[in-house]
Order: structure tokens, then C-alpha cells, then sequence
């Protein structure tokens, strides 16, 4: 049996393996141990070395991040690079990342609310990866709606204008006896699209209702749908030193290739000012640490020294019971070096003739005008496992107009109501593996790669009519390459 040159690591709390944590020992301990019973063998195949060094470089997705593990754990598991240290930080953010949050007073995890979306990170991203829109019945789980005043701004951070009463998310959940800010009822209505070969594919048009409301809303709110994304990754994203992203953008279509590309530049709390925009669906946000606490303000109802006021200050739910910030700043500090640090899946099958075949198509139907294959990450401050690696991200972090079939009419800081940044691309073939389902897009309304592919508009309108009208064989190469990923 060969040692694996890429381990996998489990999370501490599944009990697959008949191990349980002991009150005795720390999290180091524990998670050292872990780590050397779980050096396990990897596929014969990953190990051997092929002819053209091209075809292994494409498998490390995550540069020296990279794990190959096909498994629902694969977007689980820690960078095999991290030092001894840092695999110890990691796994305190994981535990952390889990945390479920009660309201007060309790001695653990107290603050939630008094309004909120979830009660604990992982709640919103199962397993590390991407969320859905609910099905008939279901409440929102992994999907929240941002919300704000049309046609104005914030004062201050040059954003979008909160609503008063409501601020820029819509709270669909609160504490015992505090009423939730609304609801969201979901409909879809199926139109039918026929590809030049005469194929049927049925695309799903959401449309989205606030009830239950325990104020009236202004009739000038503006709505946005997000289904939480996959958060491994992240580290390496944020590494790309931002000249790079800059490079990629042109704005003003000076080579006339109908793709644009532009930077997003947004409040960034700890400046005080204007940064590069690079999380998020729309990239607004400009740092993790920033994604982090605004993930735990806005979604948790929970204060952090970044975001000191409470999602509820000046509506009746506040508490105002002054115990602000909430969360310390450790513990903000290893649940962002967790999502920082967090490997990425391997590619799979690169040596498939049908997979290759679809990479071509890929790059032939213009798709890598903005997904980006290849990328090169710059040092990140005390970050060494995701600094100077080559990355295969497929995506270029800049904002492009979609159309006004995805349009949200929603602006965010630059980007206009149809304008959605570049989402990476690695690992969307397990997301069913991982998460269950094959739902894609910001709102979760593609119910597979083709139906996704299908919705492109705007810059994208071109590359989506060559995909309508390949015949069967080639936009079944071409799914077997994304499945690839």
C-alpha cells in the first residue's frame, strides 16, 4: 500500500471511524491524532505520474492545497500543506465554523438574534458546500433575500440603501417572543426551449413574494436572492494579488470580443474606504475577515469588533442589552483562517477522451472569456499554504452583465442589477455528492449544468447559443468536462 501524497482528513465530529473527542484532549492533540490514523491510500492512478506533466498539473485544482478525495467530504477537508500549527488552528475554526448559536443568557454560544436567517455557519453551508432554494413546503435553509431602497444609496458606505425597518437583509426568523422581520413564498413557472437538434430542455422562472411582514414594506424595495455558495477555497481566491484581477477586467470592451469584465469596488469596514470586491455573488465583499463577521451579523444576529451594532438596532426587536460586540476576535480570527485554508477537490478523470473533448468546446464556445482556468496566487500575509500556488479557479472574480433573464435589478455597490461576479468553477462536479442536489445559478433555478449553461444572457448570450446549437455528443462532452471539475 503507497502512502498518499495527498491526505484526507475527516471532520472531528463524524464518527465513521468509532473515535470520539475526549474531554481529555485538547483540539491539537485530538486533531494531530486523527490526522496521522487517517494518512490513507489513495487511487493508484492519482499516484502515478503521467507523460505530460500538463495533465497532473490540471488535476491539482488547489495547487498544493489539493486533496484528491471524490467523497461527500470533499469540500471538508483541511489544506495538506498546513504546518503543524496551522492544522491546529484549522481545526479549532472548524469547531467553531459548527457552533450553534442560543440566545440569552447562556453560557455557550450566547447572542443569537434577536432576528435572524440560521443558527450556525454550517447550518447555511452543509459540508462546506452550496446551498439550495426549499422545495414546496420547506423553509429557507441555505438561501436568504438581501433587500434595499431603490434608486439610493448609503450615506456612508456607498452601497445599497437599507430599508428602514429592515436593513439590507430580510430576516425570516427571531427569538422567542420577537417577531420575524418576514417570509418569502417561492414560485416557478417552466418555459420549454428546444436545442438545434430538436432536444427539450425546461428552464424554471422564479419568482419571489415577502409576506408576513411585521411592518408594512416600502413599495420601493429592491429583493435579491442568494443561495449560500461552497467556502473552500476562499483563501486562495483572496491570495490573487489584485493587479492580477485588474488585468483580466476591460470594462469598456476594447477588444471587442462582447466581454467586458469589471472590478467591483466596495466598503471595506477596516479602512474605512473603498476596496476591490472579490466575495460574493455580487463581489461585495473586499476581505474573509469582513465576509465572516457580516456572515455572523447579518445571517446569526451576531456582533463582532468589525460589525459592533446589531442587525436590529432602531426596530422594535432590538434588545438593547449593551453586550455588544458578541464574538471575540479569536474566534472571528480561526473561523476565517478555517474557511482560508480549506482544500480544494481534485479533478477527476482528465485522461477521458469525452472530458477532453468538452474542455475544447469549453474554451471554443468562449466560456473561458470569463471562467479563467488558470490563475497564480501572490503571498498572503502568515498565510503560506495558499501563497505562490497556480490554481485552476475557472473564473476571473470580476462583475459581467448576464442579462435580464438573471437580472435581479438589484445594485450592489458597481454592479448593476444584472451584473453577477465570475463564480469558480472548481468542484461543481460533486456538489451532488457533497450537498444532494445539482442546483446552480445565484437562485438556485438551474436544476443541472445545461440548465444553467442555458440561462447565460448578456456577455455570455454568444457562448450560450453555441452550446443550443452543438448536437448531442458535444454538450454531453461538454457536461462530462464541468463534471470534471
Amino acid at each position: 500500500m503507497k502512502r498518499c501524497l495527498f491526505p484526507f482528513f475527516y471532520r472531528t465530529k463524524n464518527y465513521e471511524f468509532g473515535i470520539m473527542k475526549s474531554n481529555h484532549l485538547s483540539h491539537t492533540q485530538f486533531g494531530m491524532m486523527l490526522f496521522c490514523m487517517l494518512i490513507v491510500a489513495c487511487d493508484s492512478d492519482n499516484l502515478t505520474k503521467p507523460e505530460n506533466m500538463d495533465v497532473l498539473d490540471k488535476r491539482l485544482s488547489g495547487g498544493e492545497t489539493t486533496v484528491f478525495d471524490a467523497t461527500s467530504h470533499a469540500f471538508s477537508t483541511p489544506a495538506p500543506n498546513l504546518s503543524e500549527d496551522g492544522l491546529a488552528k484549522h481545526l479549532d475554526g472548524d469547531l467553531e465554523f459548527e457552533a450553534v448559536f442560543v440566545t440569552v443568557p447562556a453560557e455557550v454560544n450566547p447572542g443569537l438574534g434577536p432576528v435572524y436567517n440560521n443558527i450556525s455557519c454550517i447550518n447555511c453551508h452543509a459540508r462546506d458546500g452550496r446551498g439550495r432554494a426549499p422545495t414546496s413546503g420547506e423553509k429557507l435553509t441555505s438561501m436568504l433575500f438581501r433587500v434595499s431602497l431603490a434608486n439610493q444609496v448609503d450615506d456612508v458606505t456607498h452601497g445599497p440603501a437599507p430599508v428602514p425597518g429592515f436593513g439590507t437583509q430580510l430576516n425570516n426568523r427571531a427569538i422567542y417572543g420577537v417577531p420575524p422581520e418576514g417570509t418569502v413564498t417561492i414560485n416557478y413557472t417552466e418555459g420549454e426551449l428546444t436545442t438545434s437538434d430538436g432536444a427539450k430542455v425546461y428552464l424554471r422562472t422564479p419568482s419571489y413574494s415577502i409576506e408576513n411582514t411585521y411592518q408594512p414594506l416600502p413599495d420601493d424595495v429592491e429583493i435579491s436572492p442568494r443561495v449560500a455558495p461552497v467556502v473552500f477555497g476562499l483563501g486562495l481566491l483572496e491570495a490573487i494579488p489584485e493587479a492580477a484581477i485588474l488585468a483580466l477586467a476591460d470594462e469598456d470592451d476594447q477588444d471587442g470580443d462582447g466581454i467586458s469584465g469589471k472590478a467591483n469596488y466596495v466598503w471595506d469596514v477596516r479602512k474605512n474606504g473603498l476596496s476591490l470586491g472579490r466575495f460574493g455573488w455580487k463581489a461585495n465583499q473586499p476581505t474573509l475577515l469582513q465576509q465572516v463577521a457580516s456572515a455572523y451579523h447579518d445571517d446569526i444576529g451576531i456582533t463582532t469588533s468589525l460589525l459592533p451594532t446589531e442587525s436590529s438596532a432602531g426596530q422594535p426587536q432590538y434588545d438593547g442589552r449593551g453586550d455588544d460586540p458578541e464574538l471575540s476576535d479569536e474566534i472571528m480570527d480561526v473561523v476565517t483562517f478555517y474557511i482560508q485554508t480549506l482544500a480544494v477537490p481534485a479533478r477527476r478523470n482528465v485522461d477521458d477522451p469525452v472530458v477532453q473533448r468538452g474542455e475544447e468546446l469549453f474554451d471554443s464556445a468562449g466560456c473561458t472569456g470569463c471562467h479563467i482556468p488558470k490563475l497564480q496566487t501572490g503571498t498572503l500575509a502568515d498565510l503560506p499554504a495558499v501563497s505562490n500556488q497556480t490554481i485552476y479557479p475557472y473564473t476571473d472574480l470580476l462583475l459581467h452583465d448576464m442579462g435580464p433573464g438573471l437580472a435581479d435589478n438589484r445594485p450592489d455597490f458597481l454592479a448593476s442589477g444584472s451584473e453577477w461576479r465570475t463564480p469558480p468553477l472548481w468542484g461543481i462536479g460533486l456538489v451532488k455528492v457533497v450537498n444532494g442536489h445539482t442546483n446552480f445559478l445565484h437562485d438556485g433555478r438551474a436544476r443541472g449544468l445545461l440548465e444553467a449553461i442555458l440561462w447565460h444572457g448578456g456577455e455570455a448570450e454568444q457562448s450560450r447559443d453555441r452550446v443550443q446549437q452543438m448536437p448531442a455528443s458535444d454538450r454531453d462532452a461538454l457536461i462530462a468536462f464541468l463534471e470534471s471539475l
